[in-house]
């Protein structure tokens, strides 16, 4: 997971390992994916991308 600073900061710094996020333009959601395994984590409701998570091409 990604390290984050001080409490009360508001930011992580640098992105979340082991993740990867790509778009469903089926259901016009982002859906996270676990790197080790390929396996599809979550999706997000609102249409927005996951915040700290690396974008699949």
């Amino acid at each position: 997971m990604a390290k984050n600073g001080k409490v009360g900061d508001g930011h992580r710094n640098g992105a979340v390992k082991d993740r990867t996020q790509t778009y469903n333009p089926t259901t016009q959601t982002w859906t996270k994916r676990d790197s080790n395994s390929g396996r599809f984590m979550d999706g997000k409701s609102d249409g927005k991308p996951f915040k700290g998570v690396t974008k699949e091409k």
